[in-house]
């Protein structure tokens, strides 16, 4: 949101002026955009709706296993932490695309950094998971086989 001024010194020029939003109202507006992100990724990113999917199930599983607390926010926090950093490429993904849709070398090498920093945020939760369960799903195999 923007709103003219009358002051002398911006009287010759015609640029508006952006308000300045402070506590609550800055937060919301945060919040808004937030949002807006989040949608913008979900509608245009197919991996993004999938890791939404994983968490879908994995979340809800996480205060059911038999863990420590500590344990629980590992869990957690490791899936989270895939959709972050997919939020993240898809917003480098997003400003080399509006920079440029031709081919370029660094183009290409900020885009790749962003897939690997994703491939490295799953095999960070996927080894969490595997860390935390294996130990209690081989407990319950050999207790009931």
């Amino acid at each position: 949101m923007v709103r003219s001024t009358s002051s002398p010194k911006a009287a010759g020029t015609s640029k508006p002026v952006p308000i300045k939003r402070s506590g609550l109202l800055r937060g919301l507006f945060a919040l808004r955009h937030s949002r807006d992100g989040i949608v913008a990724t979900w509608r245009e990113e197919s991996a993004f709706r999938q890791e939404v999917c994983v968490a879908a199930v994995l979340l809800p599983i996480v205060p059911f296993v038999p863990v420590s607390a500590a344990e629980h926010v590992l869990l957690a926090a490791s899936v989270l932490l895939v959709l972050l950093v997919e939020l993240i490429n898809s917003s480098i993904e997003a400003a080399i695309d509006r920079i440029s849709l031709e081919r370029h070398e660094l183009s290409g090498r900020a885009k790749d950094c962003g897939s690997a920093a994703v491939t490295v945020s799953i095999v960070i939760g996927a080894l969490t998971w595997g860390v935390i369960c294996m130990p209690l799903a081989w407990r319950w195999l050999s207790a009931h086989l």
